[in-house]
């Protein structure tokens, strides 16, 4: 029985192959979600070794963090695009796990990040969840958790109010259409712990800002951020990180 359930399982997987999520090549019997070829290399940023690094430096003189971090490059038409794109948009909410399982290895190596207490990501409204079924930060804290030995907390943090896409804005828009969309329910859980609030893509940082502007308010926190993936307008450095993923 199990040896003809093999042989239909190799002759489904024949005509319904699974792709890698972020180069759409047919996986082997061995891998999921993501091919071994793009596990190792896809575009890292390394930013776990460097703590005055780009996400870091879009904060400075606007909110206090302990540290900051980012798992890969983002470029457009690039394969994190395409990663994203099956996590957000195509239901494959696994690769958050994964992706925070690879994220939380890099992290538990830096002193900063070991002392995270609970990790919390960007809040979706309900509207917004109830449309895509899940929150693709809160999948990718879950990851984290595992290998931070921090608990995830998806439900202190709360967005009020459905807002306008962020893509198109600026990032003076952006700030303003994150004014007074957050809240923090039980800040008493959160005090004088070392909070890692989580996002799925770091661009202007505007919704980050926001949500970490709240949860500074309350008592004795201490901040940090991590996402999986950093993008920028700056085409100097797209052509940059282009360069460096062809050699």
């Amino acid at each position: 029985m199990k040896l003809r359930q093999g042989y239909l399982a190799d002759f489904v997987s024949l005509l319904f192959p699974e792709l890698c999520a972020a180069c759409n090549e047919s996986l082997m019997a061995n891998e999921q979600l993501i091919c071994t070829g793009c596990l190792y290399n896809l575009p890292f940023t390394d930013f776990h070794l460097q703590p005055d690094n780009i996400v870091a430096r879009q904060f400075w003189g606007k909110i206090s963090l302990e540290g900051a971090y980012a798992l890969y490059y983002f470029t457009k038409g690039g394969k994190i695009q395409n990663l994203m794109h099956q996590f957000k948009y195509k239901g494959v909410h696994q690769l958050g796990n994964l992706l925070g399982n690879i994220a939380g290895e890099q992290l538990i190596k830096n002193d900063v990040f070991k002392t995270v207490d609970i990790i919390i990501p960007v809040p979706l409204h309900k509207k917004r969840l109830q449309q895509r079924g899940y929150n693709q930060s809160a999948c990718f804290a879950d990851g984290l958790a595992q290998k931070l030995n921090a608990i995830a907390d998806d439900n202190n943090l709360v967005r009020l109010s459905a807002t306008e896409t962020q893509t198109h804005k600026s990032r003076f828009a952006r700030f303003e259409n994150m004014q007074d969309v957050f809240i923090v329910k039980n800040p008493e859980r959160l005090a004088g712990k070392h909070v890692l609030l989580v996002d799925d893509i770091i661009t202007t940082g505007s919704t980050l800002e926001a949500c970490g502007a709240q949860l500074l308010k309350v008592e004795g926190l201490k901040l940090s951020i991590a996402t999986i993936a950093y993008t920028t307008a700056d085409s100097s450095m797209i052509i940059y990180i282009q360069l460096i993923q062809a050699i």
